[in-house]
């Protein structure tokens, strides 16, 4: 069974998902891919996980690293999981591009290159928006580009993470 619960950001209705002990996703409301690892039957239920996640989610937005993580489960392919295990580790106020997350993927496999397409791929698709902080993953040049939750979101975050690590 999946359950769900509700929060409100500065940035509009954020929706978490959870298979009862896990965070299982955390969308925006109406973002791209919404709700794509949430099964189509769902129980609104307040939880442990949805206390903690709701915790950081308020630290987060007070301008604060949160200094946990509420427990994760990442539902997807073995190569998402792995891009989502890197942006893990890009710390709170920084940013980290597409290529240098290929890079390090590909000298983990022994590989000559990887693709940041297809690392951008792995990216848009995180279920776990902010925690696993995919808006920290910028363009060749520092560029903003695409954000499910929308670009105005992603430059509102980077900005706010920017200003309060400082």
């Amino acid at each position: 069974m999946d359950y769900t619960w509700h929060y409100d950001s500065p940035l509009g209705g954020i929706t978490l998902a959870s298979d009862g002990e896990a965070l299982t996703g955390l969308w925006f409301d109406g973002q791209n891919y919404f709700a794509d690892t949430l099964g189509t039957e769902h129980e609104v239920k307040c939880l442990p996980v949805f206390k903690d996640t709701c915790r950081w989610l308020d630290i987060y937005f007070s301008g604060k690293a949160p200094d946990f993580t509420p427990m994760l489960k990442m539902c997807g392919s073995p190569f998402r999981k792995q891009v989502w295990e890197i942006l893990l580790t890009i710390p709170f106020g920084r940013t980290m591009t597409y290529g240098e997350i290929a890079a390090v993927i590909a000298g983990g496999d022994g590989l000559k290159q990887m693709s940041a397409q297809a690392v951008g791929g792995a990216v848009g698709h995180n279920p776990i928006s902010l925690i696993i902080p995919c808006h920290r993953v910028v363009g060749a040049n520092g560029n903003i580009t695409g954000y499910a939750g929308g670009i105005e979101k992603k430059r509102y975050l980077l900005e706010m993470e920017r200003a309060c690590s400082s």
